[in-house]
């Protein structure tokens, strides 16, 4: 795992000798956590371990105090941890200091020591380039209409007053980034047609169901509303649903995202690094307002994702079964 620690803690946080660095896990990703002390170690950089079942038990409800004092004297943070059910707020809790304190943050929600060894091992400068182009792309475009085979079928329109965010692994005090990282998304103004979510789906869903290939969640969209969900699996179709109505705009398209991590050849059945495949996904819920600009928000954020897409920027194809038109990008 080591290589994928040094690219976190050298290329993506660019930790310097003499920082402080706050370290934030559990028991399950401990050895992930060890090999990112160990890269912090050798960057000569003050690493400050917090291991979250010893200051409060799980699920969490809110973050614990001193986790959160922890992040208010430090130059950097990561989160490097197993999610759970019901714990969306207390994450919430972490990035609203990182936040408003402008930190270098990593968010490393899910992560596995698979995970250390294919996406954290991605050259995120070329990442960088491919998710810089696209974003240049799209603050100028008006639609955006996505196919697969598997018959996703919907068009998307945009507002210039959302803005699109760019994480590509490369981070800033502006933007934190979950790592391993290649995203480019914003909140859309519109959209309408069908996804089917033969990826992973997000939240408790990416845990508790893994990879929907064999099961696949049909979503009928209008207006940017989830209106329908089909599933041969009816705990999941009705459970996602619910979902999906916790509160008013728990059913609101909040992110269209570009994945642009080009390291990763397949789903592994975990949204933290199947999210950055490349091609085109959805969330409905909380649209991350504080880096998209989105005026709204909502207590539940789910991502779904689909294979294989056919993307058209306007009427220029920029991707063919999932694969990156380079010379359509000017790359």
């Amino acid at each position: 795992m080591m290589p994928g620690a040094r690219n976190a803690v050298d290329v993506c946080l660019a930790i310097e000798p003499g920082e402080n660095v706050t370290l934030i896990t559990d028991r399950t990703s401990e050895d992930v956590a060890a090999s990112l002390a160990q890269a912090l170690h050798e960057r000569r950089a003050h690493c400050h371990v917090y291991t979250l079942e010893d200051y409060a038990p799980r699920p969490l409800e809110h973050a614990p105090a001193e986790v959160l004092a922890a992040l208010e004297d430090a130059d950097a943070g990561i989160l490097c941890m197993h999610p759970l059910e019901g714990e969306l707020t207390a994450r919430r809790d972490i990035v609203g200091v990182v936040e408003r304190r402008h930190i270098r943050y990593a968010h490393m929600v899910g992560i596995t020591p698979q995970i250390m060894q294919e996406g954290m091992r991605a050259d995120y400068f070329k990442v960088d380039r491919l998710s810089e182009r696209l974003r240049e792309r799209m603050l100028k475009a008006d639609t955006l209409r996505v196919t697969t085979d598997a018959g996703t079928s919907f068009t998307a329109h945009f507002t210039r007053a959302h803005d699109w965010v760019k994480t590509s692994g490369l981070i800033n005090p502006r933007y934190w980034s979950n790592l391993p990282a290649g995203e480019v998304f914003t909140t859309p103004a519109t959209v309408d047609g069908r996804f089917v979510c033969d990826g992973s789906a997000g939240d408790h869903f990416n845990a508790k169901y893994g990879v929907l290939e064999a099961t696949p969640l049909t979503l009928e969209i209008r207006e940017a509303r989830l209106v329908a969900a089909h599933c041969s699996r009816k705990d999941l179709e009705r459970e996602f649903w619910e979902y999906c109505h916790t509160d008013k705009n728990s059913n609101r398209v909040g992110e269209l995202a570009f994945g642009t991590n080009l390291n990763l050849t397949e789903f592994i059945g975990v949204l933290l690094q199947d999210e950055k495949f490349p091609g085109i996904h959805l969330a409905f819920g909380d649209p991350y307002g504080s880096q998209t600009h989105a005026d709204w928000h909502s207590e539940t954020h789910v991502d779904v994702l689909t294979r294989h897409c056919d993307v058209w920027i306007d009427d220029d194809q920029v991707m063919s079964q999932g694969r990156y038109l380079m010379d359509h990008l000017g790359l």
